[in-house]
């Protein structure tokens, strides 16, 4: 497991607030906080495994899809 290290700059009249929110999301979409739960958890019910197993593969299939979708659009321009 890769050590990920995040950080948020403070923008011109932003407030302490606003940037802890960026700093949240960013974790969560990166997924820190699921991933240490997941290491320190002794059990998880099947059905959860199961729930956690499919959200991470719709996620895998949309980032796929994402990069097909750029990868036709940059060989449609270079033809």
């Amino acid at each position: 497991m890769a050590a990920v290290n995040i950080s948020v700059r403070a923008r011109r009249n932003e407030p302490s607030d606003r940037l802890i929110r960026r700093f949240n999301r960013k974790c969560k979409k990166e997924g820190i906080v699921e991933k240490y739960k997941e290491r320190c958890m002794a059990y998880v019910k099947p059905s959860e495994k199961k729930r956690i197993k499919r959200r991470k593969a719709k996620r895998q299939r949309e980032r796929d899809e994402q990069k097909r979708q750029k990868y036709l659009k940059r060989a449609k321009y270079n033809r």
